[in-house]
């Protein structure tokens, strides 16, 4: 996938499956005796299949966020609109979820694992498993799956990316979220693409009088117009994350300074003080990390100092 700031990765993913469930009674190492193989199973698929197709990565974060803000981490997301889903029309066809991918991903795992523990381990742990496994290793906690799945529910729960900031916060709080898992959640947009009508409005439209958002970038804007010709354009996908779309990296916030955030939700983290002020620590530990890694010694160069004032 390219390289991955590790820190930037472990808060992220961490926040995404720690803290948006953090009402469930969850409990690590869950499967380590009903089905001791579960996490190798879900490692080793993801592993053989992602460097094949690296946009999946984006896909199932993507995944596991719209199941967990829809009735809990609860793989309500999978459903098909049937009568066992207690719904006439479930998630998965509702608008927010029309563009969601990786669903045969998750069959495949589910069927690995069914042969090899029978009805033990959750579609909704697969779920947060396959995801956080995309980008960086990190132990599952226990899921059960729900049995309902709505259509509407999606539409009110799921932040579409026209949010501002004030709506970001009041459905993120319905989460039990706060600030810093919004700013760290909305850095998941450092990998994938969009539809150009998630954000053309910004270009063609913004206040309804054929204006572009003040707040975009104008260099930015007149790049992103050379793709996406007008509002009608339901067709082409831009990155969100101009050049890094495969790496997991600080690149996302850095672009969100210069006011090239993609989408209004995005542009939004910048209104907000705390925000603000949190996306500029992630990047000055950005940059520390990286300095950490200038010139190291490794394997026989150097030596390991008995006394850290003197050569052995």
């Amino acid at each position: 996938m390219g390289r991955m700031n590790s820190a930037m990765v472990i808060v992220v993913m961490g926040v995404l499956t720690i803290a948006s469930c953090a009402q469930a009674q969850l409990r690590l190492g869950f499967y380590g005796q009903s089905c001791p193989n579960a996490e190798k199973i879900v490692l080793d698929y993801v592993r053989s299949r992602i460097p094949k197709a690296p946009s999946l990565a984006a896909a199932l974060i993507r995944m596991h966020f719209h199941d967990c803000f829809v009735r809990g981490c609860d793989g309500s997301v999978l459903l098909n609109s049937t009568k066992i889903a207690n719904a006439s029309q479930t998630e998965k066809v509702s608008p927010p979820n029309l563009s969601i991918r990786g669903f045969g991903f998750i069959d495949g795992i589910k069927a690995l694992i069914e042969k090899e523990c029978p009805g033990v381990v959750s579609c909704a742990d697969i779920v947060a498993l396959a995801a956080r496994d995309s980008v960086v290793t990190i132990r599952a906690d226990r899921r059960r799956d729900g049995t309902v799945s709505n259509f509407t529910e999606a539409l009110f729960n799921l932040p579409p990316p026209t949010f501002n900031f004030a709506n970001l916060t009041v459905v993120y709080a319905s989460k039990g979220l706060n600030i810093t898992d919004l700013v760290l959640l909305s850095g998941a947009h450092t990998i994938g693409v969009s539809h150009c009508t998630s954000f053309s409005n910004r270009l063609y439209n913004f206040t309804g009088r054929g204006d572009q958002d003040p707040a975009l970038d104008s260099n930015y804007a007149a790049r992103l117009k050379q793709k996406c010709t007008s509002l009608a354009d339901n067709v082409t996908i831009v990155e969100m994350d101009p050049g890094s779309v495969r790496t997991f990296d600080l690149g996302y916030y850095s672009l969100l300074l210069k006011r090239r955030g993609l989408f209004q939700s995005d542009a939004a983290l910048t209104t907000n003080a705390a925000a603000k002020a949190f996306i500029t620590k992630l990047l000055f530990a950005g940059a520390m990390e990286k300095m950490g890694r200038i010139e190291v010694k490794t394997g026989s160069a150097g030596e390991i100092r008995r006394n850290c004032a003197l050569v052995n």
